[in-house]
């Protein structure tokens, strides 16, 4: 059996604002609007985002890797849309910025 990942979802209070965010972020439209979740399109893994009622407490278990060819630049990019820097990290072959979006998930995105 094959599984194929299509999308990764965020809880959060705000689903429509924090789509829009998004969207602008990855330069892509919004898919679908159900109010309560709303879809980006950012094929190939498009991110879902729907609202919960509680806010969210420490790390997240899960947060989405991105790349760009020019990481410095993205990240300036980023920072002016809002999203903050965490930390710049480096292992052996990669370097990569943790930065969180306006309502405090974390991504990375690395070069």
């Amino acid at each position: 059996m094959e599984l194929t990942p299509r999308m990764i979802t965020i809880d959060c209070a705000d689903p429509r604002s924090l789509a829009a965010w998004w969207a602008n972020a990855l330069g892509v439209e919004i898919a679908e609007d159900f109010g309560e979740f709303v879809i980006v399109g950012a094929e190939p893994v498009v991110l879902g985002f729907q609202r919960v009622p509680e806010e969210r407490v420490g790390k997240n278990r899960v947060h989405v890797d991105f790349s760009a060819p020019d990481r410095a630049d993205a990240v300036e990019r980023l920072v002016g849309l809002g999203a903050t820097v965490v930390a710049e990290r480096d292992a052996p072959g990669l370097k990569w910025t943790t930065m969180q979006d306006p309502a405090g998930n974390e991504f990375c995105v690395s070069g």
